[in-house]
């Protein structure tokens, strides 16, 4: 989903602490093209759903009445549904794994500095994905362990051209669309269309997938995500 202009995101920020709600409208200024919205649960998410959808659902994992990943499950069903960027703390690889398998489009770390924040809700508004490199191996471990994956397929891999493996590699270090076309010098046209490609042929869902598939079949490493 596309912010609302090109340089105003809204974004909804679920989060049952009314300090860190406070910290992320601080740093998400509106003169800086940021327009927030709060939910102070996540059984608080539907309603504001209902009355307006945002660029971007910036999420937390643990909340008193409905946690992260349930809230995420029901924004993800929802037609036309905004992407959800986790909020979480350094020990959550578990919760971090259901939150990617409930839909979500990345996670970020409660302590990253303003400037990853910022960069991922905008990230995530183009409709890229954001997996805090910090984390990122310990994370994908825990969700193997519920979606196991075989060793590295370069069957499967060899169905890709030479450059839809590239942008794949490129997804799996965090770039969005306009990022992919200026590296490469082709259009963001043709970039939709590789990542289209991309999805189908290896049975992907969305771009968090891919980077998931991306880091278990040795296309990038954890280290080099560099988003």
């Amino acid at each position: 989903m596309t912010a609302t202009t090109h340089n105003e995101v809204s974004v909804l920020v679920v989060d049952d602490q009314e300090l860190v709600r406070g910290g992320l409208r601080r740093i998400l200024r509106r003169r800086d093209g940021f327009v927030v919205s709060e939910c102070a649960d996540g059984d608080e998410v539907p309603a504001a759903l209902a009355s307006a959808t945002p660029d971007v659902v910036l999420m937390d994992l643990r909340m008193r009445r409905v946690g992260g990943i349930e809230a995420t499950r029901v924004v993800r069903t929802r037609r036309a549904a905004p992407p959800v960027l986790v909020l979480t703390t350094f020990d959550d690889d578990q919760l971090l794994s259901g939150a990617l398998r409930a839909g979500a489009a990345g996670f970020i770390l409660k302590d990253s500095p303003a400037e990853d924040l910022i960069r991922a809700v905008r990230t995530v508004a183009d409709g890229g994905a954001w997996l805090d490199p910090s984390v990122t191996g310990r994370v994908l471990s825990a969700y193997r362990m519920v979606n196991p994956v075989p060793v590295r397929d370069d069957a499967l891999l060899s169905e890709l051209t030479a450059r839809e493996y590239e942008v794949l590699e490129l997804i799996g270090r965090g770039r969005v669309n306009t990022e992919i076309a200026r590296e490469l010098g082709i259009s963001e046209v043709t970039v939709k269309s590789h990542v289209g490609h991309i999805f189908g042929k290896l049975g992907l869902r969305d771009r968090a997938a891919a980077i998931v598939f991306a880091f278990d079949h040795g296309v990038v490493t954890p280290g080099e995500s560099s988003v």
